[in-house]
């Protein structure tokens, strides 16, 4: 019975011997043929194999098959006209050199090393400036080979290529950028590029730009003619062309908005009093150097074109509005000034200016009188002071008759004892002259008693319509026309 259990042991460790090792022969015996068939086939392939010399040599010319996809781009700069993005550039082509039997369509995906073993395209970019394959960590690009000997060759790029810019109608422009590419030596007669039909350019759902829409990206095959010194030569190529629309919320917030608000500040000037001359003045000159910083800020980042932009349109309408303002108030001043350049009227309707009062006045006095009063206006070196009646003692020194007017007669003042000689017609004057001066003096101290308001001109109040209906009706005019061509060239 022992001996039975022994034997039965010793059966069963056996057995289960026999099946780890059969599991691990299983296991490991695919994957070492499998690796020595794909590294025979690759000898296989490359035996004999001449990478300098294109497929289907001496024959019909060799099809490249490209598309690419855009991952991001920017920055877009306008000073320099260029434009960058980061894009997976992918080749395909077919070498009958390399196709090889398989029963299921294998692929095999090469390492980077088998580049330099195979022909490939000379691909570059006619209008690239800076660009470059991405090297982090490793070579960024790939090889696949298809058992009939389609080959697609994948790489990394970020391209910086020119982009030839109109900025006439900027910041509302819709710029087309270019990205011409195509062999470097091959002829039509040895390479010819063509789109892939089942993706030629696409964007990735998460790209956006900062001041850009991408709103189109058409694309087509080309043929460009080149003259050598013996003859013509035809080379293909492809092209692809990046519609972007510019935003327009940074500037209508930087220059638009504070253009708009300088002009309307500058009409303020119209509700100040013309007699507040250096409050208009300084008004108006801060407004001009304001609306010049602006100006020149917004063109710092523009390239110095021989041609006005939209924006430059706007900011020279702000500025002309702003300096128009200077001159309407040099035309107020002007044309309404009287004496120094003030005229004022009074609440009282009675006396409404210097010369209704002094019209008025020259009807009550008598024409003797007026006379007198023009004497009195001239300085008598015969009369040192003019007093009054009550403070004169009268002592006639004469015995010749008072009937005369021509007589004279003795004064003898109380207050200094001086002694002044003067005729009765004289005497008469004076008085007169007292009367027309007090009577005068009552109507202007009535006028200087009245409250005052100073006077608004008739060109500031149609200023206040006409300059704002102006500027709406101009502002409608620019934005209508320069965004129905914006419209159309989308």
């Amino acid at each position: 019975m022992v001996f039975g259990l022994i034997i039965l042991t010793v059966f069963t460790s056996e057995i289960q011997t026999s099946s780890l090792v059969s599991l691990s022969k299983a296991k490991i015996a695919p994957q070492k043929n499998n690796h020595q068939n794909i590294s025979l086939l690759l000898d296989k392939l490359l035996r004999g194999y001449d990478n300098s010399v294109r497929p289907d040599f001496g024959g019909p010319p060799t099809v490249v098959e490209v598309d690419i996809m855009v991952r991001s781009m920017g920055p877009i700069s306008e000073i320099d006209m260029t434009y960058s993005m980061d894009c997976y550039f992918r080749q395909s082509w077919t070498d009958k050199r390399l196709s090889f039997l398989s029963t299921n369509n294998y692929t095999l995906a090469l390492s980077i090393s088998m580049l330099a073993k195979i022909w490939k395209p000379d691909t570059y970019f006619y209008n690239g400036k800076q660009s470059y394959l991405h090297t982090i960590s490793t070579p960024n690009k790939f090889v696949r080979l298809h058992h009939d000997g389609s080959v697609l060759y994948s790489s990394r790029l970020t391209i910086k290529a020119g982009c030839p810019m109109n900025l006439e109608d900027f910041p509302m422009d819709v710029q087309k950028c270019p990205l011409r590419f195509g062999s470097f030596g091959y002829t039509n007669n040895d390479l010819i590029y063509k789109w892939n039909n089942a993706r030629q350019v696409a964007i990735a759902d998460d790209m956006k730009l900062s001041q850009f829409d991408l709103i189109a990206t058409p694309a087509g095959n080309n043929t460009i003619n080149i003259f050598n010194s013996n003859a013509k030569s035809e080379y293909s190529m492809l092209l692809v062309s990046f519609h972007l629309q510019r935003h327009m919320g940074n500037f209508l917030i930087q220059v638009y908005g504070p253009c708009v608000l300088l002009v309307v500040l500058s009409w303020v000037s119209f509700w100040l009093n013309r007699e507040a001359t250096a409050d208009r003045v300084s008004l108006g000159i801060t407004t001009v150097l304001t609306m010049t910083f602006l100006g020149l800020e917004a063109r710092t980042n523009l390239p110095k074109v021989p041609y006005p932009t939209a924006l430059d349109f706007f900011v020279f309408l702000s500025f002309s509005f702003i300096f128009a303002t200077i001159i309407q108030f040099a035309v107020v001043h002007y044309f309404t000034k009287y004496g120094s350049g003030e005229c004022y009227f009074s609440f009282n309707s009675d006396s409404s200016s210097d010369e209704e009062d002094w019209s008025q006045l020259q009807p009550k006095v008598s024409s003797s009188v007026a006379k007198n009063v023009d004497k009195c206006s001239k300085p008598n070196p015969r009369f040192e002071e003019i007093i009054q009646l009550s403070d004169v003692i009268v002592s006639p020194t004469s015995k010749s008759s008072t009937k005369s007017s021509s007589q004279k007669i003795s004064f003898s003042c109380n207050k200094s004892g001086t002694v002044q000689e003067a005729t009765t017609s004289k005497r008469r004057s004076s008085i007169a002259c007292k009367k027309a001066t007090i009577q005068n003096n009552s109507i202007f101290e009535r006028k200087k008693n009245s409250p005052r308001f100073n006077s608004v001109s008739k060109i500031d109040r149609v200023s206040r319509i006409l300059f704002p209906l102006l500027f709406v009706t101009i502002n409608v005019f620019y934005w209508y026309s320069y965004l129905s061509k914006s419209n159309k060239s989308v």
